[in-house]
């Protein structure tokens, strides 16, 4: 999620980036697993329109997929690398029974080895082979950047993963079209990020939600 409207520009890793994701690599090759999956292991690029979620916002939904998608369920983090990551923690209750993948635009993602899947919103169906149409209970998605043309193609990827079950997370401004696109309403709880942005920030699902009503 981005307060910047626009998205005629498509992300690139700059040079910073890459020397910060080389020394990454070097940090994390002596860490212990449960280092690497802490919220933030992978620093935020406010320049790719990266924004974590503060740690109790990303507890929150990471109990909440885990809640929804069930015993042996499969979950899809689109563009939310914070959830994923405390769902790799297993400090959520349960989170050791469900199996979950990142989609991400930004490559240092790939440490997180066959969990990573490459994903650029503008080609929103153009996915690995064995990524299966509706293969995920549950798919959490927070699209990089708001604008009417972000959320249309990224709401192609989420049917095409979604077996039902959706949680958006974005501006209230998009909330007309979310409903349009996906069908889902606007929940009470009000997530928060590490930074303070200035967008009204809210969660959407289209399933009865008892930790986010």
């Amino acid at each position: 999620m981005s307060d910047i409207d626009s998205d005629d520009d498509v992300p690139a890793l700059s040079a910073e980036t890459l020397a910060a994701l080389q020394e990454f690599y070097d940090e994390t090759s002596s860490s212990t697993p449960s280092d690497q999956f802490t919220v933030g292991a992978v620093e935020e690029d406010w320049r790719m329109s990266q924004f974590w979620y503060s740690d109790e916002t990303a507890t929150r939904l990471a109990e909440e997929v885990v809640r929804e998608a069930g015993e042996g369920g499969r979950i899809a983090c689109v563009s939310a690398p914070s959830v994923y990551q405390k769902l790799k923690q297993g400090s959520v209750v349960g989170s050791d029974r469900v199996s979950a993948v990142v989609l991400e635009f930004d490559r240092r993602f790939s440490t997180y080895g066959d969990d990573f899947i490459f994903y650029d919103y503008n080609e929103p169906l153009s996915l690995p082979d064995d990524v299966a149409p509706k293969s995920f209970d549950v798919v959490l998605v927070d699209p990089p950047y708001l604008s009417e043309v972000c959320l249309s193609k990224v709401s192609e990827t989420v049917k095409y993963l979604s077996k039902g079950k959706v949680l958006l997370c974005t501006g209230a401004v998009m909330e007309k079209l979310a409903g349009e696109l996906l069908d889902v309403r606007m929940c009470s709880f009000l997530p928060k990020h590490n930074r303070n942005l200035s967008n009204d920030f809210r969660c959407f699902v289209n399933y009865p939600s008892r930790l986010l009503s």
